[in-house]
This record gives C-alpha cells, structure tokens and sequence, in this order.
C-alpha cells in the first residue's frame, strides 16, 4: 500500500478525527490519547504538532490521514536523544506500512537533525509494535517493570534504542 509522510496540515483535521476514532488505538497508548477522538481533538492535535516543529509527520493513503509520527528531542544532557512515538488507524495495521514509515521517518531524523540516539517505549504486550521497532533496527534494552498501569492493571514497559551509527540498518 503506497503512503506519504507529510507536515501536518489544518486541513487534515476531519480526516484525522475520522482514522482515531477507534477504540483499538488507545489501547496500547499513552493516557493522552483521547476516545471518542473528536474533531476539536483533531484540531488541538495538529495546532500543536504545528507550533512545537519539523518533527510530527501525518501519515496519508490517498489523501486521507491513516496515522502520524513523531519525534519529540530531549532537553539538556540528553538534547541528542528524541522519543518517538506512532500511531495508525486499525484498517491499515498488518500492512507494512508502520514498519515502512518508521523507517523513513528515523532517516529523515538522521540525516537532517543533530540527533545521535531516537528511542521508543512500549508496552510489553503491544507485540505488534516491538517487531515494527526490531524490524527498523531499534535494539530491546530494557524492560521497565510494571512502569504501565493502563486499562486497570500494571504492564511492562521495554525500551528500544536506534543510534545514528546504525542507521543503515533501517
């Protein structure tokens, strides 16, 4: 399936309000992702993925938002480190398209920023989303024990690093 990451636009609102709307989305996600998603989140979303810089990226399928990327650089002593986090509407998962827009997504960070290390965290159960990080690359280096409390109960968090020496691998 062909895709594009593109720089968010306000005009994206409706669709992206469309494509989060899935209860599958949140399950693995940070607690600031809201269900229902709604167009005013859309909008908040996108505004502040506008004003906060160069490293948000909506994911498009023929001219619809399917899911976005994002990495967010450290401050300080860790100011070479940025998090990266994803998402993507459920019709699309098991398609390649994650696995693909990561890796596109860590050479542009690489090749265009001053970033040496791009790390992710995620919940241990969320099997899915390890392999799209191991498949581009990202070495498992630690599992942070019930860190996770989500859906009433406790879970493992792993944490997977890529450094800029290494992306040829992605």
């Amino acid at each position: 399936m062909q895709f594009e990451l593109k720089n968010w636009e306000t005009s994206f609102a409706n669709s992206l309000a469309e494509s989060a709307n899935d209860v599958r989305i949140v399950r693995w996600l940070n607690d600031g992702f809201p269900h229902p998603y709604t167009l005013q989140n859309a909008e908040q979303f996108i505004a502040n993925a506008l004003s906060e810089g160069a490293y948000h990226r909506a994911i498009i399928s023929d001219g619809k938002v399917i899911g976005g990327i994002s990495a967010v650089q450290k401050c300080g002593a860790m100011r070479f480190c940025a998090d990266l986090g994803y998402g993507l509407a459920p019709d699309f998962w098991s398609r390649g398209i994650m696995t693909a827009a990561v890796g596109l997504f860590c050479r542009e960070i690489f090749s265009s920023t001053d970033v040496n290390r791009i790390e992710a965290v995620v919940f241990v159960p969320n099997a899915a989303s390890c392999r799209v990080l191991e498949k581009c690359g990202f070495r498992k280096e630690g599992v942070l024990r019930q860190s996770v409390f989500k859906n009433g109960q406790f879970y493992d968090a792993a944490v997977y690093g890529l450094l800029a020496s290494e992306r040829g691998e992605v």
